[in-house]
């Protein structure tokens, strides 16, 4: 299993959504980064559980201990290891995913892969996991920051009810402003009243998740296979529940005629570089352009509902089974920060590749 990602700014997540904890390496970080630990806790805390009425109701303090690479609240240079503990697990609510496959769950493909699963909780497919990717997105954010560099994620779209956002101007305050982080305030009360809607009949719903990194400089990049687009969208399919990807125009690309798609190019009086339009979402030739780089991330509806399903048993049995336990009834107001930060990560690991950030090696 591969559990790292990276290839400068290398990140190593492990742990189980019922062991003892979560957490992750991060190796390649520059040294002389200041970092708090309450910069860590607070995107932590966008993505911690039981924080709202619509979201799973486990409890976690999700409180982050940072073991190593950090001195005075400086990055050392050294490996960053950072732990999460595991408090309120319930593995009594999945008896009965020990012997049956939960639909659309990794259930029946990891004991096809490994002929062993954690079934209590989903282990390393729970959303869980994300804790450790979290965590060191945060620290990417932060040496992103120090370039000139902002990344806001927001709720774009929730099942049928579609938000007005423009990425040039979101803010990280309008995001936080509701607890659907859906910056269009009339459409978030839409989405929330839609979401305690579908939580009350047991069921689930999906969107998308909008993203956008303000202050990429052009140039970051690594044709051919290594593009940056390739690699934000490896990084944003790998989270749980994630089934699309797009940046730019995206699929709506194919609407249009070439002279509506291209960017055309302009110079302002300091002959600073531009494109009239962002179909390209940032990206040309696998290249940072110099515009924001915009992605799309599509979630489908969670998968554990309290509803009958059919299935079948380790046994390969039919069978019925029907959801119990926490689960959130849309995961989208939590995949905020996880959609920021895999695209952080991305964005972190080209920089250095880029050599970017050399500078910050020395004192």
């Amino acid at each position: 299993m591969s559990s790292s990602f990276g290839t400068l700014f290398r990140v190593t997540t492990w742990g189980e959504s019922h062991g003892g904890g979560v957490g992750v390496v991060v190796d390649g970080c520059p040294p002389r980064i200041p970092i708090a630990l309450e910069e860590v806790q607070l995107d932590l805390d966008r993505r911690r559980p039981g924080q709202s009425s619509i979201v799973t109701q486990r409890k976690e303090s999700d409180t982050v201990e940072i073991l190593s690479g950090v001195l005075d609240g400086l990055t050392l240079g050294t490996p960053i290891s950072m732990m999460v503990r595991n408090e309120d697990q319930r593995s009594r609510d999945y008896d009965e995913m020990r012997d049956k496959y939960r639909p659309s769950h990794a259930d029946f493909a990891y004991d096809q892969k490994y002929g062993i699963r954690a079934w209590s909780g989903g282990g390393r497919s729970s959303a869980r996991e994300t804790v450790g990717r979290v965590a060191a997105g945060a620290i990417a954010k932060k040496l992103l920051f120090m370039l000139g560099v902002e990344i806001v994620g927001y709720v774009e779209k929730i099942h049928h009810l579609r938000a007005s956002i423009d990425p040039a101007t979101v803010s990280m305050a309008d995001v936080e402003s509701n607890i659907v982080r859906c910056p269009d305030a009339s459409m978030a009360e839409a989405m929330l009243l839609h979401i305690e809607s579908v939580r009350k009949d047991g069921n689930s719903i999906g969107g998308i998740v909008g993203c956008v990194a303000r202050g990429v400089p052009a140039g970051w990049g690594e044709p051919v296979f290594d593009k940056l687009e390739a690699d934000l969208g490896k990084a944003v399919l790998s989270l749980p529940a994630c089934k699309g990807f797009e940046i730019g125009a995206g699929f709506g690309m194919t609407d249009l005629t070439g002279t509506q798609a291209n960017d055309e190019f302009e110079a302002d009086s300091s002959r600073r570089v531009s494109t009239r339009s962002n179909n390209s979402g940032g990206v040309q030739g696998g290249i940072s352009n110099g515009m924001p780089v915009v992605i799309h991330a599509a979630f489908k509806p969670t998968a554990t509902i309290m509803m009958e399903q059919h299935t079948v048993t380790t046994q390969h049995e039919n069978t019925t089974i029907k959801g119990r336990g926490r689960h959130d009834p849309c995961v989208l107001p939590r995949a905020v920060p996880m959609v920021e930060a895999m695209v952080a990560l991305v964005l972190a690991d080209h920089a250095l590749r880029q050599g970017a950030l050399m500078r910050f090696g020395r004192p």
